[in-house]
Order: C-alpha cells, then sequence, then structure tokens
C-alpha cells in the first residue's frame, strides 16, 4: 500500500507503507492519517537525520549480501536480474527534504486525507 505524504512547502511524496512505518514509528505517528505540524517538523527533521545516520553507520556487510545473493540462487530460475538494496537513507531523502521545506516556509505536512 502506497502512502503519499502532502505539503504546501513541497511536491507529494509517495512511499511504501512498509518503508514509511519505520519513519512513522520514530516520530510516533500513525500510519493510517496523520499530520506533522510545522511546529513539529524541526524535530522530525532532527530525528530523521539521526536515523539516518545510525543507520549508515551500519551498513551491509560483504557477508550479508553473499548470503542474499545466494539464496535468490536456489531453485530453476537462478539466471535473473541483480538484487538491488535500497538503503534507508535513499528511500528517506525525499520526505527528510519535504519536511526541510516544512519547516522552512511554515507549512504541515499530511497522509492519509
Amino acid at each position: 500500500m502506497l502512502i503519499t505524504f502532502k505539503s504546501k512547502a513541497y511536491p507529494n511524496v509517495l512511499m511504501m507503507q512498509e518503508h514509511a512505518m519505520r519513519i512513522l514509528d520514530l516520530l510516533r505517528k500513525d500510519p493510517e492519517r496523520g499530520v506533522i505540524t510545522a511546529a513539529e517538523a524541526t524535530k522530525a527533521v532532527q530525528l530523521l537525520e539521526h536515523e539516518i545516520e545510525e543507520s549508515r553507520k551500519h551498513q551491509v556487510t560483504d557477508e550479508v549480501e553473499q548470503d542474499v545473493k545466494a539464496h535468490a540462487g536456489d531453485g530453476e530460475d537462478a539466471e535473473h536480474e541483480p538484487i538491488e538494496m535500497v538503503s534507508f537513507p535513499t528511500r528517506a531523502y525525499p520526505l527528510l527534504e519535504m519536511l526541510r521545506a516544512a519547516r522552512d516556509q511554515g507549512a504541515d505536512v499530511l497522509w492519509g486525507v
């Protein structure tokens, strides 16, 4: 399921709910419907930037990547597209930019409306 984040300060941001959950849990927000007010945006930006920095400290190791590739090769269809692992910072960046714009312009961020 997709979540569409909206703000007057930035273009809409679409995220898969499963990926948005990490951010919304961090901000203690309901995934179904919610708002990050302009007043909350500063704290939200700080929390998300910190979470991104922490996740960069724990990048996927070569061992994990090799394990994923080994299991992906099981079965008859061993020749397939390579696995693309999208990092949390990459997934979070558009919403972080929206939160920064909302903070700077005094706008709210809404979803589920």
